[in-house]
């Protein structure tokens, strides 16, 4: 399991990732990871996160950028000292690799700004970094 966490402007951004070896199909050159977020509010605002921007690395160099609105059909809305939590997936062409990003997010007064998303790794079994 591989972990990472980041603090923004009173915003921490944890992850934990791990390998799912039944919804993967090496042998198809499928390598299927999980990742769980957790964003937690220790400002004294109201923030909602309004889109993400994600940096997909694998193990052969190949870079892939991916940016929507919100995370998992939502744009959450997180008030101090509460949280918000979900789970997503991300499949590889290799069995190794590494993700990082940022979430925008605006304040109940219209400021925008972006946290980060620091880089974890995406490992497969048998592999060693």
């Amino acid at each position: 399991m591989s972990r990472s966490v980041a603090v923004t402007r009173g915003i921490h951004v944890s992850v934990r990732a791990e390998y799912s070896a039944e919804h993967s199909a090496p042998q198809l050159s499928r390598w299927l990871f999980l990742y769980t977020i957790t964003i937690r509010n220790e400002s004294d605002v109201t923030v909602q996160l309004i889109s993400r921007h994600w940096i997909i690395s694998d193990g052969q160099g190949g870079v892939h950028q991916v940016r929507g609105l919100g995370v998992i059909g939502v744009q959450p809305v997180i008030e101090p000292g509460e949280a918000f939590e979900y789970t997503s997936a991300c499949p590889l062409p290799t069995a190794d690799g590494s993700m990082e990003g940022t979430y925008q997010m605006v304040t109940a007064t219209g400021e925008r700004f972006e946290t980060a998303i620091a880089k974890f790794t995406l490992q497969g079994p048998y592999t060693v970094h």
